[in-house]
Formats: C-alpha cells, structure tokens, sequence
C-alpha cells in the first residue's frame, strides 16, 4: 500500500535516495525544504507530479503543519553539522525533531522515521550528539510507535566525508587528520535509505537501530584507503586534540569576521565529537534486524573518486597499459 509521504530534508544528501527509493514503489512525495528552487531534481525521480519540493522551514510550525497535512508518513532528515545563523542544534535537531514528532501525532499520520545519528547522547561533551539525543527522547514521547535510525558516517557519491578529503588530496602533500585513533563505521547512503524505506512500509519494528557498515576502520585507515583509491602519495598527519581545539577556535573566529564567507574546517564541537568512536553498539538493533546486508566500502568508493585521481577516468587504462609493457 502506497500514499503520500512527507521528507523534510527530501533534498539532503540521505533525503534525495530516500525520495528516490519511495517514488520507485509508487509513493507520492512532498520534499520538505527551505528552498524548493534548488531542490527541482528531486522531480525526475517519479512521473509528473509525483515528487514535488515544497516550502518548508522546520524552525516554523504553521509551515511544518501545512506539508504534512494528509501524510501517511513522515520522515525527518534534516540535520546540521555546525551552527550557523539561527540554525542551532537545538532549534533544528531537538526543537525541530519535537515539532515533527508532535505534529505527526495531532495530524494522525501512521508511520514517522527519524534520522539520528551514532553517538546521540545526553551526556556528551559534544552539543550535536546532546541536540540529537534530545530529538530522540522528543520523538519517543510525541510518537513512540517512531522509527530512530543512526547511522554511522555516511558515504556515497554526493558525500561530504570521502569526496572533501580526495579533494584535498588533489593539491595538498599533507592530510591533516584530529582523532587519527578514532573508529568509523562508514554505511552505504543507499543502505540506510532502504532502512528508511522500509520503515516507511511498516516492515521495521519500532525503535532505535544504529545502522553501520561492514567494516571498522580508524579515521586514520580511512584516509590511507581513500589515498589508495585515488592514487597518490601524502602523509596523513595526525593532529592531536588540543591542536584541533585551536583550529576550531581560529576557524569560528575567522567566520564569525567573515559573516559566514569563509567557513571553519573543523568547530570545536566536531573535535568533541572526534573523540569517541562513532561504531554500531553489540546490544543495538542494526542491519542484521532489518535483513539488509551492507554494503562494502570497496563496492563503491572506486565508482566516484576515480574523478580525484591523477589521470582521472584514464587511470585504469594506463596501469593496464603498464602491466602489459612490464609482461
């Protein structure tokens, strides 16, 4: 059964493959965001009409009311990794997840999914991980029949982690790393869509899952991986946390000059966040719970970062070549 799903965030780097992913089974969908001009693409993803962005700022009840009127379902995606402006972590990944939750549950919608994130915690030294468990708790309470998906560090071809790094890569000798020693689970965007749409279906149970990848790898691995890949040679230099602070602090300072032109390579809140592993929890519901076998980092890096290499899409055809005059 199919009808009408509302994703705020519809546009986002998760949000557009959850779209997509819906629209394939015949979903109707309003992507939720604020500027619905840059967000026209997500239309290719079903027949006319059956995607179609629509205003929406999650800070804003009557707009956040208006798209979700007549929905069968409801997912969140929206998120920010640092501040800036009036988005705070607060007003968009607690206040806003609450907004969502209890909307949902006034308007009689069946189904919410909310995108967290691993490490969500109360507790934590880190404003982000505190704003995204405070959106969960919200939920809980709103809409306890609620699907929590955190996934750990996202990757694909529009991804914000692998494809910054190789484009550093591509003109600096060295890749200046905090929290060299930190593990990642890095999970497939498509996997989690799928998690998402499922959900979505009424085929997941309720619940927290944390969604990860099927390797383990420090921040430090990852690069030298991600090095290989794109076939260059330079020294990942691990920085330790007390220099990231710094950074973080002369990088917020430097934007806050700036008006927001030239934004920190790294805050003071991520260096906090750098600190604990960000890796799927023994006792957690995951992957394994919704029958979905993830997929691998080797799978799919080499279909986008063949761009970062030397020769580009002619890289394969020269070591090809190689081989053969070594023979």
């Amino acid at each position: 059964m199919t009808g009408l799903v509302t994703i705020y965030g519809g546009s986002g780097f998760l949000g557009r493959y959850i779209a997509r992913r819906l629209a394939y089974e015949g979903w109707r969908i309003r992507v939720a965001v604020r500027n619905p001009d840059e967000a026209l693409f997500v239309r290719t993803y079903g027949v006319v009409g059956q995607v179609e962005p629509v205003q929406c700022n999650i800070r804003d009840e009557d707009s956040v009311r208006r798209v979700m009127e007549g929905a069968d379902a409801v997912v969140n995606c929206v998120g920010i990794l640092a501040e800036k402006g009036k988005n705070r972590f607060g007003a968009v990944q607690a206040e806003g997840a609450a907004r969502v939750a209890r909307l949902a549950s006034e308007l009689g919608v069946k189904r919410l999914v909310q995108i967290s994130a691993i490490g969500a915690d109360a507790g934590s030294d880190s404003a982000y991980a505190r704003s995204k468990a405070e959106g969960e708790a919200a939920v809980q309470r709103h809409f306890p029949q609620a699907v929590i998906l955190r996934p750990s560090i996202l990757f694909g071809a529009e991804d914000g982690f692998f494809n910054r790094f190789a484009g550093m890569a591509q003109f600096s000798p060295v890749l200046p790393v905090v929290g060299a020693k930190t593990r990642f689970q890095p999970v497939f965007v498509d996997d989690v869509a799928t998690a998402a749409q499922m959900a979505v279906e009424g085929r997941a149970k309720p619940g927290i899952y944390e969604l990860g990848g099927p390797d383990v790898n420090s921040f430090r691995e990852l690069m030298t991986y991600m090095l290989g890949e794109i076939r260059r040679r330079r020294l990942v230099l691990a920085l330790p946390f007390w220099v990231g602070n710094l950074m973080g602090l002369a990088g917020g300072a430097v934007q806050t000059l700036t008006l927001g032109l030239v934004r920190a390579p790294i805050t003071r809140d991520q260096v906090a966040n750098l600190r604990r592993d960000n890796v799927v929890s023994p006792e957690a519901m995951s992957f394994a719970d919704l029958g979905i076998t993830p997929t691998s980092l080797e799978a799919v890096l080499p279909e986008y970062l063949w761009r970062f290499r030397p020769s580009g899409q002619y890289a394969a055809i020269k070591e090809s070549a190689r081989n053969l005059r070594k023979s």
